[in-house]
């Protein structure tokens, strides 16, 4: 096997871990970049002309910006989803009827990668944003996703990424993880009691093609104080799995 960080290119990622850098501060000059990455002026000036000149970075004044080339291709990458349309019209649905935080997520690179997300009139904010990853393990909609999964790729993730994300309430064994995906392929639906999030519950259920592959999972998710009891158990599932059902009879009969 090709050894990963062998078969990098040097100047590529040092662009990234530019990109990576100036979204994590929110914006950054030539100097802080210089400073923070150990690199010269003069190294990261030619990086970021060539990334202004591509339109993924945008100059203000002495600071640089995430550009809006990103935007252009991460709207490319979001509909070439299966059935994309479908998907944010289940999702805008799906909030509006519930009045809290809808989502779909897809999982690439081990991740959960929230494709849509919307939010209804009672919704809190939860840092949730399309494009966010995270540990795939620790939310309802990315266990549902897992559920799904055969045992050598979830044994992949789970060593590439391992257990360690989340909160007190997270999975954090193999032993625990398992009996929980037996719990979901069996019921067909997960939920996700503040492991992602503290006093943020969640219930999630996969959406799969006419071949049963994954598309990705669909989920409601707010305040614990609030989505709890029936609610959480009873009533958001129900909506939850009826636009699983609908999404899935879309999928089949648009192919």
């Amino acid at each position: 096997m090709v050894n990963k960080i062998d078969s990098t290119v040097k100047t590529t990622e040092t662009s990234f871990l530019l990109v990576r850098t100036i979204r994590n501060r929110g914006g950054a000059t030539i100097e802080e970049l210089s400073r923070e990455l150990g690199l010269s002026e003069s190294t990261v000036h030619r990086h970021l002309v060539t990334l202004r000149n591509h339109d993924y970075v945008v100059q203000e004044g002495e600071q640089y910006q995430i550009g809006l080339g990103f935007l252009t291709m991460g709207g490319y990458a979001q509909r070439r989803v299966t059935a994309y349309p479908k998907i944010k019209a289940k999702v805008d649905e799906l909030a509006a009827n519930t009045g809290e935080r809808a989502q779909f997520i897809v999982e690439e690179h081990g991740q959960r990668v929230y494709l849509y997300t919307e939010v209804g009139e009672s919704a809190v904010q939860t840092g949730a944003h399309v494009g966010k990853r995270g540990a795939i393990y620790t939310s309802a909609a990315g266990k549902a996703i897992l559920a799904n999964l055969p045992d050598q790729r979830i044994e992949a993730i789970i060593e590439e990424h391992g257990l360690a994300e989340g909160t007190s309430d997270s999975i954090s064994t193999k032993a625990d993880l398992y009996d929980e995906l037996a719990t979901i392929r069996e019921q067909g639906y997960a939920f996700n009691q503040q492991e992602t999030t503290e006093g943020v519950n969640a219930v999630g259920a996969a959406v799969l093609d006419s071949d049963g592959s994954v598309v990705g999972s669909l989920s409601v998710s707010g305040p614990a104080n609030r989505i709890k009891d029936d609610w959480l158990t009873e009533d958001l599932l129900e909506q939850v799995l009826g636009a699983v059902n609908e999404l899935e009879l879309d999928i089949k009969h648009s192919v």
